[in-house]
C-alpha cells in the first residue's frame, strides 16, 4: 500500500523517533506490513530512502533502495536494506559536499557537507544485528535518514544564507504549496 510522505512543518518531523521493541511480537507482526508498504511508497515516489518519521510513524526505522541508480554504479543494483534502530556511532573525519533533496522538502535541494563514511549498527528485517561501514552515497543516504530519526531534516546543516533564500519554498510548503508526484499529507490543505 503507498502512505503519504508526511511534508515540511508536520510535527512527527521534528520529533525524536521512538526506538522499537524488537522483542515484542505485535511490533514484528506489524513490522511485516510496514516494510513492504514503505518499499513501495519509496518506489512510487522515485526516492533512495524513506524513514519512518516520513510517512507519519515516531519509530527509529529506515528503508534505503539504491536499486534506482544502478546505472551510474552497478554495485547498487540489490542495495535494498531495513536500517530498525540504526545508531551511527562514528564517523569520518573526511567530509564532502554534495546535492541532496528529499520526499518530505519536494522541490528542494541544497548542497550539504557530511562525514564520507560513517560506522553504523542495526538490526534487519530479520532482526539480525549488524555493524557496517558505509563509505559514498550509502553513507550520504543513512546519514540523511538517521537525522530524520532525530527531528532533523537537511536543511538544518544549511548556512543562514542558504536557509534565508529557501524561506519562500518553506513557507509555500507550509501553506500546503505541495507539488510532488506522489501523495503527501502537508500540513495545511492547498
Amino acid at each position: 500500500m503507498i502512505l503519504p510522505i508526511y511534508t515540511y512543518g508536520q510535527p512527527v518531523l521534528r520529533k525524536e523517533a521512538e526506538p522499537l521493541d524488537t522483542t515484542s511480537a505485535e511490533v514484528r507482526q506489524k513490522l511485516e506490513q510496514l516494510i513492504p508498504d514503505m518499499f513501495e511508497t519509496l518506489a512510487h515516489a522515485d526516492g533512495v530512502g524513506l524513514a519512518a518519521p516520513q510517512i507519519g510513524l515516531d519509530i527509529r526505522m529506515v528503508i534505503v533502495d539504491l536499486s534506482p541508480c544502478a546505472e551510474e554504479d552497478p554495485a547498487f543494483a540489490d542495495y535494498k536494506k531495513v536500517y530498525i534502530n540504526p545508531d551511527i556511532y562514528e564517523e569520518s573525519e573526511e567530509e564532502c559536499s554534495m546535492g541532496e533533496g528529499c520526499l518530505s522538502l519536494p522541490g528542494i535541494h541544497e548542497s550539504v557537507k557530511r562525514p564520507v563514511s560513517v560506522k553504523v549498527r542495526y538490526l534487519d528485517e530479520r532482526f539480525q544485528e549488524h555493524d557496517e561501514e558505509l563509505t559514498g552515497f550509502p553513507a550520504r543516504v543513512i546519514q540523511h535518514e538517521c537525522d530524520h530519526l532525530d527531528g532533523t531534516m537537511f536543511i538544518d546543516h544549511l548556512s543562514s544564507l542558504r536557509k534565508q533564500m529557501i524561506r519562500g519554498k518553506l513557507t509555500s510548503l507550509l501553506k500546503g504549496k505541495v507539488h510532488a508526484d506522489y501523495k503527501t499529507k502537508s500540513v495545511r490543505k492547498p
